[in-house]
């Protein structure tokens, strides 16, 4: 069943519109080729970024089926960042959006992951595409206070924090601090947060990000996980609506936004002073990826 949504996933994929059956055929001989490939390998990404593959790492190989993962909400941050500019990717993970961030764009990345072995991925990744200089790199987790939480940590991008420790969960301690105390020194005009049912206690901790009008836009994942805490995503939403963000769809070849009544089941872009990222994504320049450039 797995191999079935798989295989689904990458023919509706919408970077494969028109090479579903190529894509297909990338992801057999992509299976078969794993049982010879020593990893990790560097995969091109887009024109001016790599992403170093790891066994295990299924986020990342989502990027290697599809041209980019997460394809809308990618190229929504690449059409409209712009270099030099401040982004926050909350839950970095290995560090996709990072990397397409600032080694595509040349934009300053927060870039905020809790989990030590992740963390190292993503570092390498910051290495391999020679942008030190453009990312500050933060080993904590996000929330509401100051504390310390647990985190399971063999879970891949679904890594998420626990009630406590248990020795039957793979599990680390970490810091958690406030968005809100990072952006004392910069401020950002996109963030990014993916911090699978913490998205609450995030948001609760970045008041002041959130009010501040050079913030722009944010994408932030909604997909029910937060009630494993008791957390209701409606409630998120009904605060982004208060702080002037709406919900949007990005058609990325059109370059298009698509206001929408509800957020979505998973990722979700908010906008707010709509005029001035409609100017910012017909203007920007075409990415390349793989042989396309959109």
């Amino acid at each position: 069943m797995k191999l079935i949504n798989i295989i689904k996933s990458i023919w509706t994929h919408p970077f494969n519109n028109k090479t579903k059956f190529k894509a297909v055929l990338n992801f057999i001989k992509w299976q078969f080729g794993t049982y010879l490939i020593t990893y990790p390998i560097i995969y091109n990404l887009t024109g001016n970024s790599k992403l170093i593959i790891s066994k295990g790492q299924t986020g990342a190989t989502g990027n290697y089926y599809n041209g980019l993962h997460e394809f809308n909400d990618m190229l929504f941050m690449l059409h409209f960042l712009r270099i030099d500019e401040i982004f926050y990717d909350v839950g970095a993970n290995i560090g996709v959006y990072t990397i397409l961030a600032s080694a595509e764009i040349g934009a300053k990345t927060y870039s905020i992951e809790p989990i030590p072995d992740t963390f190292n991925s993503l570092a390498s990744n910051i290495i391999i595409n020679n942008i030190q200089e453009k990312v500050i790199q933060l080993n904590v987790g996000v929330g509401d206070e100051e504390k310390v939480l647990f985190f399971t940590s063999n879970l891949d991008t679904v890594n998420h924090v626990v009630s406590s420790f248990d020795s039957e969960i793979a599990s680390v301690s970490v810091k958690t601090i406030l968005i809100d105390n990072i952006s004392e020194q910069d401020k950002p005009i996109l963030m990014k947060i993916d911090v699978e049912g913490f998205e609450t206690p995030a948001i609760l901790g970045a008041t002041n990000t959130l009010s501040n009008p050079e913030l722009k836009a944010l994408i932030i994942e909604l997909n029910g996980s937060g009630l494993r805490y008791g957390y209701d995503d409606t409630e998120i939403h009904k605060k982004l609506l208060n702080y002037g963000f709406k919900p949007y769809n990005y058609l990325p070849r059109q370059r298009e936004l698509i206001e929408i009544d509800k957020y979505n089941s998973h990722n979700n872009i908010y906008c707010r002073d709509i005029n001035f990222i409609k100017e910012r994504l017909s203007s920007s320049k075409k990415i390349k990826i793989k042989d396309q450039f959109i």
